[in-house]
């Protein structure tokens, strides 16, 4: 794993990271640049339902994009050579995260020689409303 991460790395292609990951093709994660950006997606799916009367996503789902989004922009800003292990992610829900695509985006706040803090945002129909958000610890060693 660490050689296909380096190997991305080098082609600033980390956004194909989730063609290794048996979770991402379960769920339905993948991601884009968009204008430069890292945008990770969650196609729907009705196998996330969480709430079939409100045809919502289940939460668990959401906190699963939140932290892969997370996840890839670490990969993608930092220098880190090892996949980012996780120390803590803290989840706000914000809206109901309903029956839709769903879109991530990340931005490392801070990063140190061994941990990196992190900040994502998760949206369906405009990045001014997001469903949800999530800060996040990685340990890089």
């Amino acid at each position: 794993m660490l050689k296909v991460i380096a190997e991305l790395k080098a082609a600033n292609a980390i956004e194909r990271l989730n063609e290794v990951i048996p979770y991402a093709a379960t769920i339905g994660l993948a991601a884009r640049r968009e204008d430069g950006a890292l945008i990770s997606v969650l196609a729907f799916r009705e196998s996330n339902i969480g709430n079939y009367v409100a045809r919502a996503i289940h939460g668990g789902v959401v906190g699963a994009l939140l932290e892969h989004a997370a996840i890839l922009q670490v990969l993608a800003e930092t220098e880190t050579q090892v996949l980012p292990k996780i120390v803590n992610l803290s989840v706000d829900y914000l809206r109901p995260c309903l029956a839709a695509d769903t879109f991530a985006r990340g931005r490392v706040i801070r990063q140190g020689r061994r941990v990196a803090n992190v900040r994502v945002e998760a949206w369906q129909d405009s990045p001014e409303r997001p469903v949800a958000a999530a800060h996040a610890h990685f340990l890089l060693t």
